[in-house]
C-alpha cells in the first residue's frame, strides 16, 4: 500500500499559538458529510482557544449540534482567526437554531481572577455553562532541559494546566447535572517527548486532573473526560517547532500523516452529549493515528 505521507511546505511563525490564517496549506476545519443530529441542542458551551486549530473545529461542530457557543482567544495575534472562526461558527449556528457565538478576549496565563472573568462573560450572556472544553495551550521546542527559563516554566504551567483547574473551579458553580468538562491533553502524557519536556509535562498533569477531577464530580453529576490527540495540523506546530520538524510534521503517526481539526471535533461532541457518553468520566479518548499508548 503506497503511503499517504506529504510533506508540508517549510514555513514557521514568530508568535504562539500561531495565526491559522498564515498556515500553508490551512487547517481543515469541517467535513460536509458529517451530519448533525442534535445532539447539543440549546446547551451553552464555552471553548477556551476556539479561534483556531483543534478549538474552532471543536466551536463549529458544537454549534452543528445546535449549542449556544461562546470562545476565548488572545488579542494581537488572534485578532483575524477569532473573526474567520465567528463567522464559521455563526453560520452553523443560523442552520441549526444556536445562538450568536461569542468571542472572549482573554489571556489564560493571568490567573484564576482571567479565568472568573471569562466564565462571567458567557454566564451573563447565556444563563449558564453546560460543557466546558479546556484547550488552549503552548509549547516551546528545547532539545536540552538546561534552556528551559523560569519564565517559559511558568507561562506553559499558566496556561496549559492552571488555567484548566480555574476555568473548571469557576465554570462548574454554573453547571447542573449532566454537564460536562472536556480537557485536551495529548499523546505526548503517554509517550513523552525529549524536545517539549514541559509541555509534555502538562499534558500529563491533565490527565491526572481529569482522572481526579472526574471521581470528585461523580457525586454532582458532572462527567470529565478529556482528548489526547496525536500530531494535528494547527498553528500551534508551526509556530513552536524547528523548520524541519513542520516539513515532516505527521510523519510519527502510524497512519504516517497529519490528522486535520475536523477529525477530532468528533470526539469532543461525543463526551460533550449526555445522551452518547452518560456512564464515561474520567476517561480519554485517543484520536492519534495509531500511535500506541499506555493509556
Amino acid at each position: 500500500m503506497a503511503s499517504k505521507y506529504q510533506k508540508f511546505p517549510p514555513q514557521s511563525q514568530e508568535t504562539q499559538p500561531g495565526k491559522q490564517y498564515l498556515m500553508n496549506p490551512l487547517p481543515i476545519s469541517t467535513n460536509p458529510q458529517y451530519k448533525p443530529s442534535n445532539k447539543l441542542q440549546g446547551k451553552v458551551a464555552l471553548v477556551t482557544g476556539g479561534d483556531s486549530g483543534i478549538g474552532r473545529a471543536v466551536c463549529y461542530y458544537f454549534a452543528l449540534e445546535g449549542a449556544n457557543v461562546a470562545f476565548t482567544y488572545v488579542k494581537g495575534p488572534e485578532d483575524r482567526d477569532a473573526d474567520d472562526a465567528l463567522a464559521l461558527i455563526r453560520e452553523a449556528a443560523k442552520e441549526n437554531d444556536a445562538g450568536e457565538p461569542i468571542a472572549i478576549l482573554a489571556d489564560l496565563r493571568l490567573g484564576e481572577d482571567e479565568c472568573k472573568k471569562v466564565v462571567d462573560k458567557v454566564v451573563s450572556q447565556f444563563g449558564c455553562i453546560d460543557v466546558l472544553v479546556n484547550n488552549a495551550a503552548v509549547q516551546y521546542y528545547k532539545e536540552n532541559i538546561e534552556d528551559i527559563t523560569e519564565g517559559q516554566l511558568r507561562t506553559t504551567f499558566e496556561i496549559n494546566i492552571f488555567a484548566y483547574i480555574f476555568m473548571a473551579k469557576h465554570a462548574m458553580k454554573h453547571m447542573k447535572e449532566g454537564s460536562s468538562i472536556i480537557n485536551s491533553s495529548s499523546a505526548l502524557a503517554y509517550i513523552g517527548e525529549q524536545t517539549l519536556v514541559d509541555y509534555s509535562s502538562t499534558k500529563g498533569a491533565i490527565v491526572s486532573f481529569t482522572r481526579s477531577l472526574g471521581l470528585q464530580l461523580i457525586k454532582r453529576g458532572i462527567r470529565v473526560n478529556g482528548v489526547a490527540p496525536g500530531p494535528i495540523w494547527t498553528p500551534l506546530e508551526v509556530a513552536s517547532l524547528p523548520v524541519d520538524r513542520v516539513v515532516t510534521f505527521g510523519k510519527e503517526a502510524a497512519m504516517d500523516r497529519a490528522g486535520q481539526p475536523f477529525e477530532l471535533a468528533p470526539s469532543y461532541v461525543f463526551l460533550a452529549s449526555n445522551e452518547c457518553s452518560s456512564y464515561l468520566t474520567g476517561q480519554f479518548l485517543h484520536p492519534n493515528g495509531g500511535m500506541i499508548v499506555n493509556a
